[in-house]
């Protein structure tokens, strides 16, 4: 038990002392930037699906004819 005590204390120390954090507005850029590119995806995502539903009923109706 107190080799992971240790293992987490020693990370929260590296975290604090050795890395270097970004500042807020540059957070705040890359989190818009996240976020747009994410809704554009689940956009593109919706759209590749809609096109191959309609596309395969097509066939499928096509086949049926």
């Amino acid at each position: 038990m107190a080799k992971i005590i240790n293992y987490i204390s020693e990370s929260f120390e590296e975290l604090k002392s050795n890395m270097t954090w970004p500042e807020w507005p540059e957070v705040q850029r890359l989190t818009i930037v996240v976020a747009i590119f994410s809704v554009l995806f689940a956009l593109a995502t919706w759209g590749v699906d809609e096109f191959f539903a309609k596309a395969l009923a097509g066939f499928f109706n096509w086949i049926k004819a």
